[in-house]
């Protein structure tokens, strides 16, 4: 996800982001208290297509909510207790990442990052199962990877993402 963050003089803070999903979101940050956020059209970031306005007390719980504080899936409590350090993570594979038109060999995700390829989800939606080695990552393919943490962010930071580039 990308971030960034500026100063509105006499208003408060703006953070846009910019998901994996290409989704762009904005929040103004009120030096009252109220937050302001804004979802725009995934096509058009400039066309704001809604908006909600939350007080201070909303906006604390709605981040508790989003994250996980108020309520963490029991899924999620016995995958990461069985799991312990191991995360499986979806990355779409980004316009422009260096991961494009290579094959998970190339990549070398298992010696240089110490991550598994379990499944690509192509852009047609075609599932591929345990693809080998020799399978191209194309634009927009989601790749469902397992590794521990650092290796997962390098490998998607340094292959998955245009920054990486």
């Amino acid at each position: 996800m990308r971030v960034r963050e500026s100063e509105l003089p006499g208003i408060g803070q703006k953070v846009e982001m910019i998901t994996r999903n290409r989704d762009k979101i904005s929040i103004i940050i009120h030096h009252d208290g109220r937050r302001e956020l804004y979802y725009f059209d995934e096509n058009d970031h400039e066309e704001c297509v809604a908006s909600v306005q939350f007080d201070d007390a909303e906006a604390r719980q709605m981040s508790a909510i989003l994250g996980g504080m108020a309520y963490k899936p029991k899924a999620l409590e016995q995958v990461e207790s069985a799991l312990d350090d191991l995360i499986i993570e979806w990355c779409k594979a980004e316009a422009g990442a260096p991961a494009i038109h290579q094959t998970i060999g190339d990549l070398n995700v298992g010696q240089e990052y110490h991550v598994t390829v379990i499944a690509i989800v192509k852009k047609n939606q075609d599932k591929q199962l345990n693809p080998s080695s020799e399978t191209v990552i194309d634009e927009g393919d989601t790749l469902v990877i397992s590794g521990e943490g650092t290796g997962l962010k390098r490998l998607i930071w340094e292959k998955l993402t245009a920054k990486g580039a």
